[in-house]
């Protein structure tokens, strides 16, 4: 097979959650359980942090692996979605995994495949763990699909737990409050074994307080231990960094992040305070190596997609936040960027609270509403619809390249084009 054709099959014989939805959540673990002892549970060959919550586990996972990496580890690192290239998925030390890996692994193992029928996404999972295990990692960072209890990632005994935050997303799959979701993610914590919460909710932390009792898991609040005192965003080239000042544990702390939106202020307590708990537990995380690890996380672990600056001038920004939360942090980052007029490339997949969204954004931009090539994508022209009905005006496309390309005929060197949605 050839790595195109492996692709095919991965994509179109098996369910993809990216493309069609809740037709691919699987909810429960007997697959990739089976799948796993097939390969000879290779999940239990490696150490590992687990990496859950609605909004920040990406980024969260990033920082954490780039600062691994700095101080000297060999770090794999496991994330989903990709958002170009399949190999994004799995990566050590930055580098992606080698095409003929990717094929030798479904070539060698289509027999059992056969058999036991596994989701997209627990493919994705066994083919990860097996190549971690194969090259004797010294940590992998492995970030959850989707929840946490269910999640084909939940074979894994980890060294910790880092849960990111709750909030409202997938409820037809998680639950329909925060409670029941905050219930699904906190079944990542196992026992014995700490847990860290990247953000304190009213409604979640109860949850998260007595699951880590009944198991025994020591419990820490990011909060409890990093306060921000002051920050900043500028650019520097042709990049925009955030840069903050804080407390860490009684000490100083300065840092600068080439991941500007000021939401990452949040995932960044979440980062410190898991590498105390780390350090902890005998792992050498430097300061110098967390301060480096987040300066440098982008061309250290090959992250795209949050807060992304394209080009300047006009500033083209694409960020991934795609659920209420997300969406909150988005604009509270566009109003805290000088601009004159906002252009908003725009396309939702249909299984979104797409309404409620659309409420959110701001009536005085101008969108270039589209279609992503997914199954699930909502069409643009119901998107339009719908949006016009929330007060938004905008122009339909039929591809996300020829709305942005639209949008970058329409703006001046001043104004401001966001690509988003979900």
């Amino acid at each position: 097979m050839t790595y195109r054709e492996t692709l095919d099959f991965l994509f179109s014989q098996l369910p993809a959650f990216t493309r069609v939805g809740k037709a691919a959540y699987k909810a429960d673990l007997d697959n990739i359980t089976a799948l796993c002892k097939a390969l000879g549970n290779p999940q239990t060959q490696f150490k590992s942090i687990h990496v859950a919550g609605t909004n920040g586990k990406g980024s969260s996972s990033h920082f954490l692996s780039s600062i691994f990496q700095e101080a000297g580890y060999k770090t794999a690192l496991f994330t989903s979605p990709h958002l170009k290239d399949f190999r994004e998925r799995i990566r050590i030390n930055g580098r992606p995994i080698s095409q003929q890996r990717v094929v030798r692994f479904v070539e060698e193992h289509k027999q059992l495949f056969d058999q036991i029928k596994p989701s997209f996404f627990e493919m994705n999972v066994a083919l990860a763990f097996s190549y971690f295990a194969e090259k004797q990692v010294d940590i992998a960072i492995i970030e959850t699909g989707l929840g946490g209890r269910l999640d084909s990632t939940n074979l894994i005994h980890p060294e910790m737990s880092l849960i990111t935050n709750i909030s409202l997303d997938h409820m037809d799959l998680l639950g329909d409050t925060l409670v029941k979701i905050a219930g699904e993610k906190a079944g990542i914590i196992k026992k014995n074994i700490p847990v860290v919460i990247g953000e304190r909710m009213p409604d979640s932390a109860p949850v998260f307080i007595e699951t880590a009792s009944r198991l025994n898991a020591e419990l820490v609040f990011a909060e409890d231990q990093i306060q921000w005192s002051t920050f900043t965003q500028s650019f520097q080239g042709d990049r925009m960094f955030l840069s903050a000042d804080g407390n860490w544990n009684d000490e100083p702390i300065t840092l600068s992040s080439p991941l500007p939106g000021l939401y990452q202020l949040k995932n960044l307590k979440g980062v410190l305070a898991s590498v105390s708990v780390m350090r902890r537990s005998g792992w050498r995380l430097s300061n110098s190596a967390v301060v480096s690890g987040i300066a440098h996380v982008i061309n250290a672990t090959g992250l795209k997609g949050r807060w992304d600056i394209l080009q300047t001038q006009p500033l083209v920004v694409a960020d991934t936040g795609h659920n209420e939360a997300g969406i909150r942090e988005l604009l509270y980052q566009i109003q805290n960027v000088p601009h004159t007029t906002l252009h908003m490339v725009w396309g939702m997949v249909s299984d979104k609270e797409v309404e409620k969204i659309l409420h959110l954004l701001p009536a005085d931009a101008s969108y270039y509403f589209c279609r992503a090539k997914l199954p699930r994508a909502m069409d643009a022209t119901v998107l339009a619809e719908k949006a016009a009905n929330c007060g938004l005006k905008g122009e339909i496309f039929s591809s996300v390249r020829t709305a942005l390309n639209a949008a970058k005929r329409a703006a001046k060197q001043e104004d401001m084009i966001v690509i988003g949605g979900s």
